[in-house]
């Protein structure tokens, strides 16, 4: 996988990833856009797009059967590791420990929360 992931996938083009990320076998077209026009109330030209957008990238393929089906190139895993180390590059200067400590101390984490960081970490009072 490149390290510019192919452009970086949006958020629009994300909810498509986890469509097909979450299916055993290639989707056909009108599966996909059924579901995104339930869920998310986009048009057909827009879901066209966003896939069009995701096969230039290389991070979807399109297979020409009776229509088109689509399946994804990289894993969940393979993004979300790419967009974790993305992550820790752009807002914390690649470090680790810059992120954990703006995770500490946000406002997000519960008690509950740390105290399973470190039971994870087996990190000792």
């Amino acid at each position: 996988m490149s390290d510019n992931l192919a452009c970086k996938i949006t958020v629009s083009e994300l909810e498509i990833m986890k469509l097909l990320w979450h299916a055993e076998d290639a989707l056909p077209v009108t599966y996909i856009r059924e579901r995104l026009q339930e869920s998310k109330g986009w048009e057909p030209a827009t879901i066209k797009t966003l896939l069009s957008r995701l096969v230039s990238k290389g991070v979807v393929r399109q297979e020409k059967r009776n229509v088109y089906h689509y399946s994804p190139i990289i894993t969940e895993e393979e993004y979300g590791a790419w967009a974790t180390d993305d992550l820790i590059t752009r807002l914390y200067n690649g470090s680790v420990r810059n992120l954990v400590a703006a995770l500490v101390n946000s406002k997000g984490l519960t008690q509950e929360d740390l105290d399973e960081f470190r039971q994870m970490f087996k990190v000792e009072d």
